[in-house]
């Protein structure tokens, strides 16, 4: 199984849209607080439809929290800022694959820190970024191959 991470999401769809596909996979997700929206049946889980009781769902308060609560896990930070490419990377069941914000992307400083574990999905150059769920697909189903 592989663990995504969602680093204070803001978009109630897009987490929605996320908790669906991963919950098809088995996959589970963290969430790391504060969020733009509320887990509601009116947000979020209205997007995950149906799925959303099968999901395998945690939540942090904080980011430290979720550090403190998985100490030595393997994380892969996804980021426009890498240059290593999400599909040289050999994924391990088990393996934690992190998002950031909407708007915002990752906290620098938590790349800084883990450099030599951000990876990007290529685009053209003048791109700002994918969508967020589509882009969390993306690094599930590589993995997952």
């Amino acid at each position: 199984m592989f663990n995504i991470v969602l680093h204070q999401p803001e978009i109630p769809q897009n987490t929605g849209n996320i908790s669906r596909t991963y919950a098809v996979t088995g996959t589970a997700l963290h969430l790391i607080k504060p969020y733009g929206f509320e887990l509601s049946e009116r947000t979020v889980r209205r997007a995950g439809l149906d799925y959303w009781p099968k999901l395998i769902l945690s939540e942090y308060d904080s980011e430290q929290e979720f550090f403190d609560r998985h100490p030595g896990a393997n994380i892969y930070y996804f980021t426009t800022k890498a240059d290593k490419n999400y599909a040289e990377v050999e994924y391990r069941p088990g393996d934690f694959l992190m998002f950031g914000r909407e708007t915002a992307g990752l906290p620098e400083r938590l790349l800084r820190a883990n450099y030599a574990h951000a990876v990007r999905i290529p685009m053209l150059p003048w791109a700002r970024s994918l969508n967020l769920s589509n882009t969390v697909a993306l690094a599930l189903f590589e993995a997952l191959r």
